[in-house]
């Protein structure tokens, strides 16, 4: 059967994801002086809120793409079930997500590489170590 993409359970907000930027003196000069000035609570304030005003100056480009691309959009979550019930409908699943994909820690290796044919996730990918292997192949 051909490969299908999984519609699964959302699940409470994750932790956000940290990342590290390097910035220049001046520019973080400027941003303190915001913060001290009393326009953000912090830097991560400002960041936070610099990088969600461009990206919703490009929201309309963002829901073309995730149309196209055919992305599910935010949290996607899988189960062992979810996986279970995939590999017996003998169908495979092509994980495609702009966010956070997260199989459940319960998910096998054995179980991931019989129920998943490829992943695609612009964000972040949650699984553990060992299934994260077993699927290296299939990341794209």
């Amino acid at each position: 059967m051909p490969p299908r993409t999984a519609n699964s359970a959302v699940v409470a907000k994750p932790a956000d994801e940290k990342i590290t930027i390097n910035l220049g003196y001046i520019d973080l000069g400027q941003i303190d002086l915001l913060v001290q000035e009393g326009f953000y609570a912090n830097r991560t304030d400002l960041i936070r809120t610099a990088i969600r005003n461009h990206l919703a100056s490009h929201a309309d480009v963002v829901k073309q793409v995730v149309a196209r691309k055919t992305l599910v959009l935010g949290i996607q979550y899988f189960s062992a079930d979810d996986l279970r019930a995939v590999q017996a409908s003998g169908e495979v699943l092509q994980i495609r997500v702009l966010g956070l994909a997260t199989l459940a820690p319960d998910v096998t290796p054995e179980l991931a590489l019989a129920a998943i044919d490829s992943v695609v996730v612009l964000g972040a990918l949650h699984a553990s170590p060992a299934v994260k292997a077993a699927l290296a192949r299939r990341i794209r």
